[in-house]
């Protein structure tokens, strides 16, 4: 069985925590670290050899970040790849999509996501933060 994955959350990243053994993965906070590709990298790595011994599982993303930069971006987009991939391969991933009620950007960025990863099962989750 695969080593569970926690980051604790530093003003710059989110909190990671990927529960491998529960086909729970959440993320949640800012992110615009210092360097994206080694923050992530670390991340995709575990999360590919992780999807690469699933199959048929149920898997529930929870991505709750507020803010994030361009190269997180990127990297974040290349994870939603990974998963859409396994999605593809017929594991069931559904992406839940939390963000401000008030934040068009957020909403709009999950958007683009459905559309790009549409082997996704994915739900947009508005929160009211006052």
């Amino acid at each position: 069985m695969m080593e569970n994955l926690f980051i604790a959350a530093t003003p710059s990243t989110p909190e990671v925590d990927f529960r491998f053994d529960q086909h729970m993965l959440a993320m949640k906070g800012e992110s615009y670290p210092e360097n994206a590709a080694a923050f992530y990298g670390v991340i995709l790595e575990r999360v590919r050899q992780y999807l690469s011994s699933c199959s048929q599982a149920n898997i529930q993303i929870n991505v709750s970040l507020a803010y994030f930069n361009s190269s997180s971006t990127k990297l974040l987009f290349s994870m939603f790849d990974a998963f859409n991939q396994a999605a593809t391969s017929g594991n069931q991933v559904t992406l839940n999509w939390f963000h401000d009620a008030d934040d068009e950007t957020l909403f709009e960025f999950g958007q683009e996501i459905h559309e790009d990863f549409s082997a996704l099962s994915f739900v947009d989750i508005p929160v009211n933060t006052d």
